[in-house]
């Protein structure tokens, strides 16, 4: 018996998607062929789906817990949602736009009770979603999972009137099915490789499960990876993945992707694509209403990274090295620097004694653009990484990397955002290798770095914890008012332990000029005590405004 468009049966959806994509993860990344044959999209899809499935399953213990039950709008808008914030490769991106298209659409008419409003709704919506899917592509290829949407959505319209949303949902994954045969003669590597496109066949595999929890009906018959017939044998993947490594791969292509999710306005987010679209290929940028998902293939990931520094908040920072002896044949290795802004004596130290060049500041007294140029040609390097260690200074930064880079300075600004990024940053930096191998190893560092400070409040004023008071000890992380206390040691060990219940293995304390002579050792206490097999490690700042900076890897 069909079932209705509603909340369950999205919850339904995701969980047969994620079983269907289980099954073909290993056969959709043997055709990995286009954009680039590096045999993870079906991985990528099924990581993309299990971020949905579990922001729906959130979405239903959290209207559990107030004793209510999601809507289609709720289920919808948590799938497209958990699909944004985890997607991962190009075609992950591009489905959690495609379910976010369809959220546009079935969030604001979700009263589909009536079977026939549900199957316009569907068809309206899978149309949507198409649509969304070209607008998220720079530059759109057809015979790619573009294709295969697009003719999901003619057949669901062709289907409309016919029966209800399980009838609709069945003939786009028929539509998409047919498609997905054809993508070999629509797209030259598809057809030299003898296979489909491997992000169409996510989404076949994605539309036949929503066709089954629609219709209450489970198909369990595998995704044709060739164009004549499927490919159920290990040894059939190989095969194909060897014609993908032998005919598809582009050893002048990009090194790099690059993947985040972004914090910025709309305006913002068009200079981006642009900047993006200058600097490599492959370029996706989904989402909306201030949060985007930024995916692109560059050679300079750094680079990358510094225009999602200017275009708003970056984070989650994911970068991967495509590999492989032939993809990047790097020049001669060059000398190379590492200049760091830090805000005390103490970093300054810490900095110059593992070869950093640092531009010592204090508070109230950011440097200009023309100080950190200055720094940058006093490191006498043909590379150098910059870091910042301050969201406040990342458009200086910025245009101290764009002015040494007229000067035939190779820059990377590594977007550290406190100095206990930095010393992440730093703890990783090896000469000896890439400077892109380098920049990856840095970024990642920092990003995995979650960062607090402790200040004392000089009025009273309004914060994301609540009023505070003037002398009040307020306890930042990642930026925001997290704790507002009296004491410096018991806010301390409050921000710890909120840091650390999302886990962690090492803490790193920066203690400032004013820091009592007994905090770092009672906080030290503090860690072994409470977070069992976490290390700690010291380090005096010097810092002035700040008692205690904190990071936790």
């Amino acid at each position: 018996m069909p079932n209705p468009l509603d909340a369950a049966a999205v919850r339904a959806w995701c969980g047969l998607a994620l079983e269907a994509l289980g099954r073909e993860r290993e056969r959709i990344d043997a055709i990995n062929v286009y954009p680039v044959a590096d045999g993870d999209t079906g991985t990528n899809l099924y990581l993309t789906l299990e971020s949905a499935a579990r922001a729906v399953e959130a979405a239903f213990d959290g209207h559990a817990s107030a004793g209510t039950a999601p809507g289609l709008a709720d289920a919808i808008g948590a799938m497209a949602h958990g699909a944004l914030i985890g997607a991962r490769g190009n075609s992950g991106t591009i489905v959690a736009q495609l379910l976010r298209g369809m959220t546009e659409v079935l969030a604001a008419d979700a009263a589909t009770a009536d079977a026939g409003r549900a199957a316009e709704a569907l068809r309206r919506a899978l149309r949507r979603a198409a649509a969304s899917t070209y607008e998220a592509v720079a530059h759109p290829v057809e015979g790619t999972v573009l294709t295969v949407a697009t003719a999901a959505a003619d057949a669901a319209e062709r289907a409309a009137g016919t029966g209800g949303a399980a009838e609709v949902a069945r003939a786009a994954h028929e539509g998409a099915r047919s498609a997905l045969r054809a993508t070999p003669g629509q797209l030259a590597v598809l057809g030299r490789a003898g296979v489909v496109d491997a992000g169409g066949c996510g989404l076949v595999a994605l539309l036949g499960a929503l066709a089954d929890a629609l219709s209450g009906e489970t198909s369990v018959t595998p995704v044709a990876v060739r164009a004549d017939a499927p490919l159920p044998e290990a040894a059939g993947c190989e095969a194909a993945t060897r014609a993908a490594a032998d005919g598809c791969h582009n050893p002048d292509g990009p090194a790099f992707e690059v993947i985040y999710l972004l914090e910025a306005g709309d305006e913002a987010v068009a200079r981006l694509r642009t900047r993006l679209d200058g600097l490599g290929d492959s370029l996706v940028v989904v989402g909306g209403d201030g949060l985007w998902n930024v995916h692109v293939h560059v050679d300079d990931a750094g680079a990358a990274v510094e225009a999602g520094i200017e275009a708003g908040r970056p984070y989650r920072i994911r970068i991967t090295h495509f590999g492989g002896a032939t993809r990047v044949k790097e020049p001669a290795m060059a000398a190379r620097a590492v200049v760091a802004v830090v805000p005390g004596a103490g970093l300054a130290g810490l900095c110059s004694e593992v070869g950093a060049t640092p531009v010592a500041v204090r508070p109230g007294e950011p440097p200009a653009s023309g100080e950190l140029v200055q720094a940058i040609r006093q490191a006498h390097a043909r590379e150098v990484m910059l870091l910042p260690n301050d969201p406040e200074l990342r458009h200086t930064a910025a245009a101290a990397a764009e002015q040494a880079r007229t000067e035939g300075v190779r820059v990377a600004l590594i977007p550290t955002r406190s100095a206990v990024q930095g010393i992440a940053a730093l703890a990783v930096h090896e000469p000896g290798r890439s400077f892109d191998e380098d920049v990856v190893a840095m970024t990642s560092a920092a990003g995995a770095t979650r960062y607090a400070e402790l200040a004392v409040a000089e009025r009273q004023s309004w914060t994301m914890a609540g009023v505070c008071q003037a002398g009040d000890v307020l306890g930042l992380i990642d930026g925001d008012v997290a704790v507002i206390g009296s004491d410096l040691t018991v806010t301390a060990t409050t921000v710890l332990d909120r840091m650390l219940s999302a886990g962690g293995e090492m803490v790193t304390l920066v203690l400032g000029a004013q820091a009592p002579p007994s905090l770092a050792e009672r906080l030290e206490r503090h860690v072994h005590e409470r977070h069992l097999a976490v290390d700690t490690v010291v380090y005096d700042g010097g810092q002035h405004g700040a008692p205690l900076l904190i990071g936790v890897e």
